[in-house]
């Protein structure tokens, strides 16, 4: 089965691969759009598994900032989601 994020129309993420942590699925980050992802400077820090880091996405010239959150260096007790990203603020995940 395949998890797809979808925001703003267009299908940002699909995978086989994902990982479910605390109800976020975790896609492998060469299975999202690397076009849509622009940097941001948020991070945010979550006691088990490390600092976040964020991305925007921009898709047909509307961003949605900070919508995508990844952990560069997780704990050791979160390793499983290193080089992935989840997703929020309105991106749709769902079964393909």
């Amino acid at each position: 089965m395949a998890i797809e994020a979808y925001w703003h129309g267009r299908r940002i993420a699909r995978s086989a691969d994902t990982v479910v942590v605390e109800g976020n699925h975790y896609f492998p980050r060469s299975d999202v759009d690397a076009s849509v992802l622009r940097d941001s400077a948020t991070t945010s820090v979550c006691p088990w598994k490390g600092t976040a880091s964020y991305h925007s996405i921009e898709v047909a010239g509307a961003i949605n900032a900070d919508a995508g959150w990844y952990y560069p260096e997780p704990k050791q007790a979160a390793a499983q989601i290193r080089d992935r990203i989840a997703f929020w603020k309105g991106v749709e995940v769902r079964e393909a």
